[in-house]
C-alpha cells in the first residue's frame, strides 16, 4: 500500500489524468451534436466533476481505477454509432496524447534537449514518469471491453445491431465484474489486469519516454 509520499506524489497526475479523459469524452460528444455532458456539468475542466470514488482510490491502492462515466445521448449524434465510437475513444486518445507529452518530457531532461539544463526537483521529476504511466494505465484499462469501459462501447458500436442488443445486456454485470477483477486480483495477489496491461505500459514507455517505466509504480 502506498505510503503518503506516495499519496501526495500520485495525486496531480491522477487527477489531471482523470480530468482529460472525461472532459475528452465530454467534448468531442458536444462537438458531434450531444449537449448532454455540457448540460450535467461534465465539459470542465474541474476534477471534482470526474472523480468516481472508488475507482480514484482503486488508482492510488492498485493503480487501476476510472472515473465517474460522462453521460452522452447517441440519439443526438449527427452521425449515429460512428459518433458514439469516436466518443468513447476520446478519452483513451487524451490520456495517450498526455502520456505522449510527459514522455517528450523525460526525453528532453534526459537526453541533452533545451530541458537538460533544467534543474528539477526530484518529486517533480516523479510526478511527470507517473504522469507517463497512470495515462498509460488509463488509456489501455479503458479499453478492455467490459461495460462501462470504453472498450465496451466501441466493440458495442462495431457489432450487428441484433449482436449490440446482446452484448448491452452485460452493462448491468460490468461494474460488478470490475471490481472484481481489480480489487479481487488485488486480495488475491493474482494481478489478472496486470498481465494485461503490463506488456503496453512497457511498450509505449519506451516509446514516448525511452524507458520502461513499468516498474516505476
Amino acid at each position: 500500500m502506498p505510503d503518503i509520499t506516495s499519496f501526495i506524489l500520485l495525486a496531480p497526475p491522477i487527477l489531471l489524468a482523470l480530468t482529460i479523459h472525461e472532459f475528452a469524452h465530454g467534448w468531442v460528444a458536444d462537438k458531434l451534436g450531444d449537449p448532454t455532458a455540457r448540460m450535467a456539468g461534465r465539459l470542465t475542466m474541474n476534477p471534482l466533476a470526474h472523480l468516481d470514488p472508488i475507482g480514484t482510490l482503486a488508482l492510488f491502492l492498485v493503480h487501476i481505477g476510472w472515473a465517474k462515466p460522462v453521460p452522452i445521448n447517441p440519439y443526438n449524434f449527427r452521425n449515429g454509432r460512428t459518433g458514439e465510437i469516436m466518443v468513447s475513444l476520446a478519452g483513451v486518445t487524451a490520456n495517450m496524447i498526455l502520456a505522449l507529452f510527459f514522455g517528450l518530457v523525460i526525453r528532453a531532461l534526459d537526453t541533452g534537449g533545451p530541458l537538460a539544463m533544467v534543474s528539477l526537483p526530484d518529486a517533480v521529476v516523479l510526478m511527470i514518469v507517473y504522469g507517463v504511466v497512470i495515462n498509460l494505465i488509463l488509456a489501455v484499462f479503458n479499453l478492455i471491453p467490459i461495460p462501462p469501459l470504453d472498450g465496451s462501447r466501441v466493440l458495442g458500436g462495431l457489432l450487428p445491431p441484433d449482436l449490440e442488443r446482446e452484448y448491452r445486456k452485460l452493462d448491468r454485470f460490468g461494474p460488478v465484474l470490475i471490481l472484481v477483477l481489480v480489487l479481487g486480483a488485488s486480495f488475491l495477489n493474482i494481478p489478472f489486469l496486470w498481465w494485461i496491461i503490463s506488456p503496453f505500459i512497457s511498450f509505449f514507455s519506451k516509446l514516448f519516454a525511452g524507458i520502461d517505466l513499468m516498474g516505476t509504480l
